[in-house]
């Protein structure tokens, strides 16, 4: 019998993808990596979980990201304030999940620039919210816990409040008490600069 986790049935995903990646001079979410683009990596990577609503959340060129999400099984958001930063595309992200899943009691926020991430990891916050009752389950590398990261229904007003270019990392921060972490060393691995591209295609 299945332990009683309403996480599991209630659980979202908001892909944050709305930045211009200005140190990059191109768009982030659209390099190809193993013959998808980075956004259609973390989109499949997120449908594949099974949870429901997977939301992705767009903003600068949104007309191509558009593209490359024709047939995906996902709730497509547009931040007008994109340019405000990360904290507009949380609380946008937020919004929209529970506009589709009233019901919905935890949220995982993701990135597209962590290409290491895997459905298993994405279930095991999940696993790890359930097993230890914590608001937050964040993936932890190096000496950093941040994204993929599980905020559960108590946090939804503290997202909602977030301004800025402040990511869940603050929250993380503020809420240190209240955060249970999975190791995840791959997700120190993301995607700033040509360099860091390069690097990441070097690896493969």
């Amino acid at each position: 019998m299945k332990p009683d986790n309403h996480h599991t049935h209630d659980c979202a995903i908001v892909i944050l993808a709305a930045g211009q990646s200005s140190r990059l001079g191109e768009a982030k979410q659209l390099l190809p990596y193993k013959g998808k683009s980075l956004l259609v990596q973390a989109v499949d990577t997120a449908v594949a979980t099974g949870l429901r609503p997977v939301v992705v959340v767009l903003g600068a060129r949104n007309e191509m990201m558009k593209q490359e999400l024709i047939d995906k099984e996902v709730v497509i958001v547009l931040n007008e304030q994109w340019e405000e930063g990360m904290g507009s595309s949380l609380r946008c992200g937020l919004k929209k999940a529970q506009q589709v899943a009233p019901e919905t009691e935890g949220v995982i926020f993701m990135v597209c620039d962590q290409p290491h991430v895997s459905p298993e990891l994405l279930m095991q916050l999940i696993e790890t919210s359930s097993a230890t009752s914590k608001p937050i389950v964040a993936s932890s590398y190096g000496e950093l816990s941040g994204t993929p990261a599980l905020f559960s229904s108590k946090l939804f007003p503290a997202l909602l409040e977030i301004k800025g270019d402040t990511g869940a990392r603050k929250l993380i921060k503020q809420y240190a008490e209240e955060v249970a972490t999975i190791p995840f060393p791959e997700g120190s691995i993301d995607i700033d600069t040509p360099s860091d591209y390069q690097t990441l295609l070097k690896q493969d």
